[in-house]
């Protein structure tokens, strides 16, 4: 087979809204490689979008699942339950930032986890409106939509969103928008438009994903701790990118010194398998009566024996260690490249979350572009790289966390020749 012929009938079965980066079909993965169906191999600086932080196959993550195909695939928790998914939680509620008592619910998707989110902080508090902020991405549901911060492309032609959802700004460096704008966003909100006491939850991702990988400042995330402790709302974090290793901590929220109520996850949880959770105080997670939250498949059985496996790889390599490590090479790589590449403004992010943004060297207007270019020049020499950001102007930085020296070295000299080879182009 060959990549075109598989893109035509792609073309022909599949429907135009479901976006494709590349037209490079995979056949097999290792690690921080896939090959494609035409043998192919490619670096994989995306993970599945921050997904398999642990690598593809993992041995043990595959061990996992491949044990738990032999006794069953699927019962539904909520009508035969089984232990796996019980210990889980356990975990989680004791790794997931917070002193007090927590428990878990598991859902399939990311976009799931931030919709009961939402579901129970309304539930607990008896509110309805939701503050969000611009640049954010909490998924494509209808709740999900509403919540994020980009129209263009997930909300455009959709009609209508979810009512009672605000937005204020979120601190992005190189757009001049502080900590002190999006602390006076929230305040007039307050003024103009929206009473506190009905303000259910703040949700916030500690770093932005597809917003263009905007770390949360610590004071900002502590000044949204407050506001809630004043007036009674539910601080969620979405960790759904950030979560499992992927800044340096397992979860992005150890850095600030405070803790969400509720805990939002996903991505990395179960290594490649559908998989995602809330987690969070349990006072609120009780709030909600029998049969409120679920799923028909929430908290499938080989996504859970996959998590716990991840978990286990997690600390047993010491991943958040790797993480800060790799992060801090890959930085100071990128501030080399810097020296001869004028385009790129800004290098940021925590652990091996880590972005490049490029703007326009004359007009310093953001340059989507050129950095469409330098994805595009890695692409040809084997390196996969995504794009993010609200003006499509960042580079975001994925590998998985067990990347082997040798592959990381080969993709810091891809990527340097790509952003020279864009300069030219």
């Amino acid at each position: 087979m060959l990549n075109a012929e598989v893109a035509k009938r792609r073309d022909e079965a599949i429907s135009r809204g479901v976006g494709m980066m590349t037209q490079i079909y995979a056949d097999r993965a290792l690690n921080s490689e896939v090959w494609d169906i035409e043998g192919n191999r490619y670096i994989d600086f995306a993970a599945g979008i921050a997904v398999v932080n642990t690598g593809h196959c993992h041995p043990k993550v595959m061990a996992a699942v491949a044990n738990q195909m032999t006794k069953f695939t699927h019962t539904c928790h909520q009508v035969m339950p089984y232990e796996n998914y019980i210990r889980l939680a356990e975990r989680l509620n004791d790794k997931v930032p917070g002193p007090w008592k927590k428990k878990t619910i598991f859902v399939t998707t990311g976009a799931e986890a931030c919709e009961n989110a939402i579901k129970i902080a309304r539930i607990a508090t008896g509110r309805d409106a939701v503050i969000a902020f611009g640049g954010s991405f909490h998924g494509r549901t209808f709740m999900g939509m509403a919540l994020t911060g980009k129209v263009e492309p997930y909300k455009k032609g959709f009609g209508s969103m979810m009512p009672g959802v605000f937005h204020v700004p979120f601190p992005m460096g190189p757009q001049g928008i502080s900590t002190k704008d999006a602390l006076a966003g929230i305040e007039k909100l307050f003024k103009a438009d929206l009473d506190p006491a009905r303000v259910a939850a703040i949700i916030f991702e500690p770093v932005q994903g597809e917003g263009g990988f905007n770390p949360a400042p610590t004071d900002l995330v502590k000044a949204i701790r407050a506001l809630c402790d004043q007036h009674g709302i539910v601080m969620i974090a979405d960790e759904v990118q950030t979560g499992f290793a992927r800044t340096g901590h397992l979860f992005a929220m150890e850095s600030h010194g405070v803790a969400a109520d509720l805990t939002t996850m996903a991505k990395g949880l179960a290594g490649g398998l559908p998989l995602a959770a809330v987690t969070g105080k349990a006072e609120l997670m009780d709030a909600a009566n029998p049969g409120g939250l679920g799923g028909t498949y929430a908290g499938n059985p080989l996504g859970i024996a996959a998590a716990n496996a991840v978990l286990d790889v997690i600390e047993e390599e010491d991943l958040c260690a790797r993480a800060n490590e790799l992060g801090s090479r890959l930085k100071q790589r990128l501030e080399a490249i810097r020296s001869t590449a004028p385009e790129i403004v800004d290098i940021r992010g925590p652990g091996f979350m880590v972005a490049v943004e490029f703007a326009n060297p004359g007009t310093k207007e953001p340059d989507a572009g050129f950095t469409g270019r330098v994805r595009l020049e890695a692409l040809k020499r084997g390196l996969l790289l995504l794009t993010c950001g609200v003006y499509g102007n960042v580079v975001r930085f994925l590998a998985p966390i067990t990347i082997p020296d040798a592959h990381f070295a080969e993709a810091m000299d891809i990527l340097e020749a790509s952003i020279a080879a864009a300069r030219q182009g």
